[in-house]
Formats: C-alpha cells, structure tokens, sequence
C-alpha cells in the first residue's frame, strides 16, 4: 500500500523562487500527498499557496501552520475558501495558536485564553464554508447580522488539521479537527501518545479514526551532506526549545528529556545559538529525526504506521531534481 507522505517549503529562503516551486511540482508528479507551508514573522503562507495552486494538480495544499489570533476566523475563512476554489478542491486549514512571543510582540494581540480562540475559529470558519449564516454567540465573538461569504465555496467543508500540546487543547482537537499534528513525540513514546489521543477522539463521540494523526517530527534522506543535514536538524530542535517559549521544552520534559532541555537553554543562553545546537544529544536528535539513507528513513516511516501516523514528514536533501522525484516516489512506494 503507498504511504501518505508530506514535505514542507520553506517559503523563507527564496533566493531562488522557481526552484522550491518546481520542487512542490516534482513532489506533485511522484505522489507526494500534502505540502505544507508555515507562517511565523515572515512570508506570509497564503500567496505561495496561490502560486503553487497554479502550478500543480493533485498535491493537497496546507498551511503549517497560520496562527489563529493574526486574522480574525472570518478573514482565514475568506483565504480558505479563495485558495480551495482556485486549486479546485486542495486546501488544508492547518491552525495553530503560536505563542505569547510571536502574538503578542509581533501582532500586538493579548494571546490568551488560546482554547476559545482556536475553538471559535474553527466554527466559525466552519460555517461559514458550509454557507451558514453567521450567528455566533461565543464567549470571543458576539456575531449577529448573518453575514455569508459573498461567493459559494466550492466545498461545504475544508479540511482542519490542528496543532496541539496541552491537554486542553488536545480535548478541542479530538472534538472538532479533521488532522491532528503534535510535535516533538520521541519515537520510544509515539504509539502510546497516539493510542491515546485515539481515545479522546472517541471520548468526544468521534470514531477513533475520525481524526487523521501527522508524524510529530520528520524523516530527512541525506543524498547530499548527511552531517549538514543532522546539524540543521539539531539546530531546528534546539530553537524550539531555547527560543520558542516553555511550551516545547515542557512536551520534552514529560518524556523524561528535561536535562536536555536545561542545558541545551543554558548553552544558548550563555554562548548563543552554535553552542545551544551542540548542547542537543545524539539520543534526543535521534529520538525526534531520522537523518539517513533512503532504506533508513523509509524504516522509520514503517515505524511511524505501525504505530499510528497516518501521514509521514519527509524531507529530501538533494539538489538534483530527477533524483528527488525517484526518492519520494519511492518513498511513497507502490
């Protein structure tokens, strides 16, 4: 059976624009089922939606994440619903609540209480896309002329995958999300985390499966530079955790990783961003990322179906196009 697999552009180094585009149309041609496009401080992730909407055929197109706190529900409705009429059908609404950093100080907006926002937003937008009229009365939006979009979505429903931590959040998720992506799952701890939030999908009424799960971290092949890419990846960890607030450090924790976490804050703290990606431990960077051969990699995908992803993170590190289509066609498989 072929696996679900996704890729992320990083819209942000766009030294070569038509490069990355090319590459989400290579990953259309072999299969590839999702691209997913994040938004932080810079580029937003909707207008290069657009342009690859344009540029491909049947890869679903994601935002991963948006943050629910920069646009109001309606406008992400209104982007949602543009951006799945123009590639027929593809949209995926990744939501995520960002953190008091980022929504705070870069959008001036008070970033609690995230629960309700991220809830509100997802009714909202909800019907909105299934053409209701919009009267809400939440405990955030007070909502009463029925407003509609002024144009009919071309589905009654878009997709909403949610990121999510705490418990709270992880309640809200299994209720009312199609896709659910945690992070930072150690590989150890991956089947037991997803077992049970398969059983707060069903706690909330929901067949256990109702919500698909995204690998928590991803896979990357190393067909260039097998030690640049381990350095990226170990660079990537440890700014989550020293520079992104508490929230991923503690999701560490939990998983018994806590003097990691201390000292990998401590090493950039005290002597900055090269000594933080130092501070991070073969045992941990190998518990979240799989950097390797293809077989390698394709291994832990294995890992990761049998113990509940629905949907595979992967990342090619290679240049040479015709050998990035033959390696995420097979690793899609037959």
């Amino acid at each position: 059976m072929p696996r679900k697999i996704c890729i992320a552009l990083d819209w942000q180094q766009l030294s070569d624009r038509e490069r990355l585009l090319r590459q989400v149309e290579i990953a259309d041609r072999a299969g590839v089922d999702t691209v997913w496009v994040a938004e932080a401080w810079g580029r937003d992730a909707f207008t290069i939606l657009t342009l690859l909407a344009t540029r491909t055929k049947r890869i679903k197109l994601g935002t991963g994440i948006v943050n629910v706190y920069s646009r109001t529900p309606a406008a992400l409705a209104q982007h949602f619903a543009t951006l799945d009429e123009i590639s027929e059908g593809r949209a995926v609404a990744g939501f995520g609540t960002s953190g008091p950093q980022v929504i705070e100080h870069f959008h001036g907006v008070p970033f609690k209480p995230a629960v309700t926002r991220m809830r509100e937003t997802i009714q909202i937008m909800n019907m909105l896309i299934a053409g209701e009229p919009l009267n809400f009365d939440g405990k955030l939006f007070k909502l009463g002329r029925g407003f509609k979009l002024r144009f009919e979505p071309i589905r009654p429903h878009i997709p909403i995958w949610v990121a999510s931590l705490n418990p709270a959040a992880l309640k809200m998720t299994a209720e009312l999300a199609d896709g659910w992506m945690p992070i930072m799952i150690p590989a150890d701890h991956l089947a037991a985390e997803i077992t049970a939030f398969r059983e707060r999908v069903t706690a909330a009424g929901r067949p256990a499966h109702a919500v698909a799960v995204r690998a928590p971290d991803r896979v990357v092949v190393a067909l260039d530079d097998a030690k640049r890419a381990r350095r990226q990846a170990a660079g990537t960890l440890a700014f989550y955790i020293a520079r992104m607030g508490t929230f991923y450090g503690a999701q560490l924790e939990r998983f018994g990783h806590g003097d990691a976490v201390a000292a990998v804050r401590k090493a950039w703290n005290e002597k900055g961003s090269e000594a933080g990606i130092d501070a991070v431990p073969d045992s941990l960077l190998d518990q979240t990322t799989t950097v390797g051969t293809v077989a390698e990699c394709a291994a832990r995908l294995d890992h990761e179906a049998k113990a509940g992803v629905d949907l595979h993170n992967v990342t090619v590190q290679t240049r040479d196009e015709a050998l990035l289509e033959r390696t995420l066609g097979e690793l899609v498989g037959a």
